[in-house]
């Protein structure tokens, strides 16, 4: 029997139930980011008109090749590979956490990854070639830590994101020794790279992280169908033969890869990651945070951002992180708020009732 919202999708021999909303929404993300790739495209320092950007795109001779091919496409690439990367960890974090405040950048993922890198650039290696790799191993190592000290009999949601947070300032004042202990001109490259930047990067960091993440691919498209599980009761989800222990630690898992590889090739962009699996679980309305929304949408908040770092206070460049955080900031702060007076609401009354009881107790002297 079919859900109601969903519709049957079959491919070949194969049926999937897909979610009539959710593949509205995605459709319309994916129209305004088309949309927005080729903004980013013509608009800039030079303008080129749409249709001489996608005929550099689709390979065709242009005077603007110089431009378009060799400027701004792969840094669009890049932008595109990033804020899908982040939107697709944070959901997968949040969703085995339960809290929309796990986010890498918020529990020290994006911490881990960083100190490492910054190490690694501190004692004289600036490869860019090299540096995700790194960026993965400290986002690992950062998250193994997190999850052993979190760990108590189970994954509980709170202590997860407390530790996380313990964890992140401290390997934010790791990174902070590094810079310290550096040279002036090695410090002051380590500083832009982490507030997040895509000044100067191009198919060398394009190339590798795309290969990464369609390697990753048969991963995600397990994580999509394995979330639906974490989603439930611990009771019904065992009961009906998942090993919940092993699923969570393969979706976190796979979220600290993706969030690291992003990190590597763009430092921590902030707050993409913590937005995106939110805003589309509110677009699409669905139980379970959508991946592939949130990949559409870490992507559209990245590129848009750096379009804006880009012109907003031309001819100077802002770091993208600088944009992302300046949205995701306030959206953090309200998102506590909300979270606070949501308990609030729902510890009221129970206190009530029990000053009702008392009352009621002393009246009849007693006696129930």
């Amino acid at each position: 029997m079919r859900p109601p919202g969903y519709t049957v999708l079959r491919l070949h021999k194969a049926t999937f139930l897909t979610h009539r909303r959710s593949g509205a929404i995605a459709t319309a993300l994916a129209v305004l980011l088309a949309a927005t790739c080729l903004a980013y495209l013509c608009i800039g320092e030079t303008y080129v008109p749409p249709t001489e950007a996608l005929k550099v795109v689709l390979g065709h001779p242009s005077p603007h090749d110089l431009v378009v091919g060799t400027l701004r496409e792969p840094r669009m690439v890049v932008a595109l590979l990033v804020g899908a990367a982040f939107g697709t960890a944070g959901a997968l974090i949040q969703t085995v956490a339960r809290n929309p405040l796990a986010s890498p950048d918020i529990i020290g993922i994006s911490q881990g990854a960083s100190a490492l890198t910054v190490g690694a650039m501190t004692y004289g290696l600036t490869s860019y070639a090299v540096l995700p790799y790194l960026s993965v191993a400290g986002g690992i190592l950062a998250a193994a830590l997190v999850y052993v000290f979190a760990w108590r009999g189970g994954l509980h949601a709170t202590r997860f994101v407390l530790i996380g947070i313990g964890f992140a300032v401290a390997l934010r004042s790791v990174t902070t020794l590094f810079m310290t202990e550096g040279d002036y001109l090695v410090a002051q490259q380590a500083q832009i790279w982490m507030t997040g930047s895509l000044n100067g990067r191009g198919w060398a960091e394009a190339e590798p992280l795309a290969l990464a993440l369609l390697a990753l691919l048969p991963f995600v498209a397990w994580a999509a169908r394995a979330q639906r599980a974490v989603t439930m009761d611990d009771d019904t989800a065992t009961a009906l033969g998942t090993r919940l222990g092993r699923v969570r630690l393969g979706l976190v898992l796979l979220g600290v890869v993706l969030a690291s590889l992003a990190t590597g090739a763009a430092g921590p962009v902030e707050f993409v990651a913590l937005l995106s699996p939110q805003i589309a679980r509110r677009l699409t309305r669905t139980a379970q945070i959508p991946l592939l929304s949130s990949a559409l949408l870490g992507a559209l908040v990245v590129v848009l951002a750096d379009l804006l770092a880009r012109r907003l206070f031309a001819p100077t460049e802002l770091p993208v992180g600088v944009l992302t955080a300046a949205v995701g900031a306030p959206y953090l702060i309200w998102l506590i708020v909300r979270s606070h007076g949501t308990r609030s609401r729902t510890t009221r009354p129970a206190r009530a009732s029990r000053t009702d009881h008392a009352s009621r107790t002393a009246r009849t002297g007693g006696t129930a």
